[in-house]
Parts: C-alpha cells; sequence; structure tokens
C-alpha cells in the first residue's frame, strides 16, 4: 500500500480504526471519517465514538509515520461526508481503496422494531455505504489509476439472522451494490468487494443488547452466559473474531495481490456461512 491513500468511515475506533492502521503499517496514508456523535436508536445499546476516539486513531497513524486527515462526518449526511472527503483528498492528493466501514447494530423482531429502528439502520448501514462510495467514485475515476472498494458486510448479508431483521437487510442491500458498481466499474480498473465478518470483538457486539439475543428472557444478559450463543454461530471454535483479522482481508483486497478480485463476497466469518 506504500504511496496510496485510503478513506476509511467510522475509523474512530474498533474495526475502523484497526483497519486505518493495518493500512497504514503497509505504507497507506489515511482519509478517517467518524460521526463522533450518538443516534438516540442506539444508545439505549452501546454508545457510539467519540472525537477523543477519533484523536487516537489519528495518534496511532502517525506514530507509524504516515499522514491522516481526520474529519467528524456523518455518512447519512451526503454534503458533510463530501467536504470531509475533498479536504482529505485536497491534502493527500489521490485516493485509491474506499472502505466503507461505517455502521451501527439495534435488536429487536422485524414486526417490532420501530419506524426510527428502522429508519436509523438503513440511512447508516445502506444510504451510508452508498455516500461513501458516491463521494469517492468520481476522484477513482478521474485520476485513472484504477483502485478498490470495499463495503463492511456480514454473514448477515449472506444468510438471515433473528431480531436483526434491518441490519440484515442492510447487509444484504449492500451485496446488491456492490455487484452492480463491480460490473459499472470494471471499465476503469476499480475493483469492488463486499467483507462478511462473523461477530468482530468490538463494542458493536460486546454491549447487553447483543448479550441478550443470545440468552433471550434473561432480565440481566452478560457476555459469560452469552458466550454458548457465540460459540454456537461459528464453526470454529471460537465466539468471535478480532479487528485484525477482518483487516488483513481489506488490506488483501485492497492490495495490488488481489488486482483481479472484484464482484466477490469475501467471509472472514470462522464459518459461520456454511454452518
Amino acid at each position: 500500500m506504500a504511496g496510496k491513500v485510503a478513506f476509511v468511515t467510522g475509523a474512530a475506533r474498533g474495526q475502523g480504526r484497526s483497519h486505518a492502521v493495518r493500512l497504514a503499517q503497509e505504507g497507506a496514508d489515511i482519509i478517517a471519517v467518524d460521526i463522533c456523535a450518538d443516534i438516540d436508536t442506539v444508545t439505549p445499546y452501546y454508545p457510539l465514538a467519540t472525537e477523543e476516539e477519533l484523536a487516537e486513531t489519528v495518534k496511532e497513524v502517525e506514530a507509524l509515520d504516515r499522514r491522516i486527515v481526520a474529519r467528524k462526518a456523518d455518512v447519512r449526511d451526503l454534503a458533510g461526508l463530501q467536504a470531509a472527503f475533498d479536504a482529505g483528498l485536497a491534502e493527500l492528493g489521490r485516493v485509491d481503496t474506499v472502505v466503507a466501514n461505517a455502521g451501527i447494530a439495534t435488536y429487536g423482531r422485524a414486526w417490532e422494531l420501530t419506524g426510527e429502528q428502522w429508519k436509523d439502520m438503513i440511512d447508516v448501514n445502506l444510504t451510508g455505504v452508498f455516500h461513501t462510495a458516491k463521494v469517492a467514485i468520481p476522484a477513482m475515476i478521474e485520476a485513472g489509476r484504477g483502485g478498490s472498494i470495499l463495503f463492511t458486510s456480514s454473514i448477515g448479508g449472506l444468510k438471515g439472522i433473528q431480531n436483526v431483521g434491518h441490519y440484515v437487510a442492510c447487509k444484504h442491500g449492500i451485496v446488491g451494490l456492490m455487484r452492480t458498481l463491480a460490473n459499472e466499474l470494471g471499465p476503469y480498473s476499480i475493483r469492488v468487494n463486499t467483507i462478511h465478518p462473523t461477530n468482530v470483538d468490538t463494542i458493536m457486539i460486546q454491549n447487553p443488547g447483543t448479550w441478550a439475543m443470545f440468552s433471550p428472557g434473561d432480565p440481566e444478559p452478560s457476555q459469560e452466559k452469552a458466550m454458548p450463543g457465540f460459540l454456537s454461530l461459528n464453526t470454529l471454535p471460537v465466539p468471535w473474531v478480532e479487528p485484525v483479522d477482518i483487516s488483513n482481508a481489506v488490506l488483501f483486497l485492497a492490495s495490488d495481490e488481489a488486482r483481479y478480485v472484484t464482484g466477490v463476497t469475501f467471509p472472514v466469518d470462522a464459518g459461520a456461512y456454511v454452518k
């Protein structure tokens, strides 16, 4: 990734920070954005990232002697996201890789989800991914160097999972968007793929809402009580994978080593899809 620039959303912590740091370790400079604010339907389960956490991502990338332009931006806000991307492009001069990672999780049986839960999920996890691609694609085409666009989907983008119907709908939706963009952008040598993790050890799963999915009816859900459920998802004997496991897939798909890989759904799921 030496000499290349990656645009990463949801970069303040979790998978997003891991992706930014892993790409920087291999020589990339980073355009990083995160909402750094809460969303009302999500906060009953877990808090979203903070400006301090985004600053920590900056610190970790700069410690690798790489450049990073970090901005507070909401992927739901097309104009704001465009401004953040343009600021990074102006300073770093190019973009080669897009990692549409920003996402949220909330819970409930499909017919019991509120209208706001549905709307926020679609706006962040589907429309936000579209916005991320939309702001970057014209600059990639104009540069004429090809590139790689990656969408973070989920095993929920390949099969149904109870209690997250809105999330699963989004994660299936971005697969359709990926396949279409892979065809539309192929003539420009821009590759487009989705990555499909199982549970990843971040705050998105390490919260009472997720634990309650695996111990339904328990008034005091905990990680320990949820552990059998986590383990039951995967073929390999692990409850979850680490952010760096996803980052290594991001790195491969972004690199020239994957120069002919496009239009694929790439699982990093400890065998969850085949189980």
